[in-house]
């Protein structure tokens, strides 16, 4: 959630930055400061009454110590009219409160100075690329029919127990998958990252923490019973692990990681874009979270995208890193790179991590704070990045690695798979 003391200070710089992430309701900023200004009026009057009734009280006290009944008497009645002009007041000024944060929830984040303008990921610039393409024998399948032919996940079955999207890995696809888990996790915890697993749901105020509510209400997996929200990632619990509370500075940066399972509503139904792996409800994924000094955040981001640069590096896997513009951007984000690997026997490239930096706009809503050298309360800033998504890199390593009778695996993975192939 964007400060107000920011709003207030450069509302026409705040709509221009909301313009860069193609936000269109720019109305909200100058709503947004009016129910400021009128709460604020409010307040003094609030405060100005509230002086009155403190001042009487304590006249009460001293005419009581005088014996004079009579005037005390007067002046009681005097404070229960204050206290009755204050009552509707403070209703006015809670009601205010309420809408004017209903309307700041409402806008996003603003986006960094680095953030280039454009409105689709055709408009996301290309940072670097690394790895090598790999070159295809004729005849090589999309990991749709090789998981077929090695009998490693099952769609049919899935759909079956759970509905469309909802994978089963049996045999070897299943134990990719728990080498995969354990490699990113080492790989983290050996770069200083403390490793937790979360609970998979989460209740609303945890929702709101991290910004997935009111923003994506309708990409997550609601259960109305008990009013809570499957996780579509790690982070908004881990972050919410900090919420409300002050955080030693020395103990800074906060370094954690966790794997979960992830659910997303949104999947799709149809094409080749969501077909197989490439999009599904329920998927398995490692995070890595950070919260930070506000000096080191943009320090910090460039050592995770590196971080999630060197493990890609580790799976052979060919790479591009791009910086998204403001129209492909995340609602809470104020500066977001992306991973993609390639996918040879697609001929495209797949999503596989999105590492980024929401600087205070979740600590905002999460008061996640810190005493700096003043021994004033700060907001501390906070970044995530996917450290990896399973899906996609599985559907790249097989497809990539494919032989006539074998899936390679990369070295890395070979002591924690078993062996060095799927056959």
């Amino acid at each position: 959630m964007l400060q107000l003391q920011t709003i207030r200070q450069n509302p026409q710089v705040v709509k221009e930055k909301l313009a860069v992430k193609n936000f269109k309701e720019l109305s909200l900023v100058d709503e947004i400061l009016q129910l400021d200004e009128q709460r604020k009026k409010m307040q003094l009057e609030s405060d100005n009454l509230q002086s009155k009734i403190n001042a009487a009280s304590k006249e009460i006290g001293a005419l009581m110590a005088k014996g004079d009944k009579s005037a005390a008497e007067a002046k009681k009645q005097e404070v229960a009219s204050f206290k009755n002009a204050l009552q509707p007041i403070a209703d006015g000024l809670a009601n205010t409160e309420t809408v004017l944060n209903d309307k700041l929830v409402l806008l996003p984040n603003l986006p960094s100075v680095m953030v280039p303008a454009g409105k689709t990921p055709a408009d996301n610039e290309v940072v670097r690329e690394g790895g090598q393409k790999p070159v295809l024998p004729d005849g090589a399948a999309p990991h749709w029919d090789l998981i077929k032919k090695y009998d490693i996940v099952d769609f049919e079955t899935g759909a079956k127990i759970t509905g469309s999207g909802f994978p089963l890995y049996k045999g070897q696809g299943a134990k990719l998958q728990r080498a995969l888990t354990q490699y990113f996790l080492d790989f983290n915890t050996g770069a200083g990252y403390t490793e937790y697993l979360p609970p998979l749901m989460v209740n609303e105020a945890t929702a709101y923490g991290t910004g997935q509510l009111p923003d994506k209400e309708g990409q997550m997996y609601f259960m109305p019973a008990d009013n809570f929200y499957m996780i579509p990632t790690s982070e908004v619990p881990v972050t919410n692990i900090y919420r409300d509370e002050i955080v030693k500075k020395e103990n800074l940066p906060i370094k954690m990681t966790a794997f979960s399972a992830c659910f997303r509503r949104e999947a799709g139904s149809f094409g080749k874009d969501v077909r197989g792996l490439n999009r599904v409800h329920q998927f398995d994924k490692v995070e890595i979270v950070q919260l930070v000094h506000p000096d080191k955040s943009y320090e910090t981001l460039d050592e995770m995208v590196a971080h999630v640069e060197k493990l890609l590096n580790t799976l052979e896997l060919p790479y591009r890193i791009l910086r998204l513009c403001g129209g492909d951007m995340s609602f809470a984000s104020a500066l977001t790179y992306d991973f993609e690997v390639y996918s040879a026997a697609q001929e495209r490239w797949l999503e596989v991590s999105s590492v980024s930096n929401f600087e205070n706009f979740q600590t905002n809503r999460m008061k996640i704070r810190f005493k700096d050298e003043d021994g004033k309360s700060k907001l501390l800033h906070s970044l995530n990045g996917s450290s990896l998504a399973l899906p996609r890199i599985v559907a790249c390593l097989l497809e990539n690695n494919q032989t006539d009778n074998q899936i390679n695996l990369p070295s890395v993975l070979h002591s924690y798979f078993g062996k060095a192939f799927i056959s």
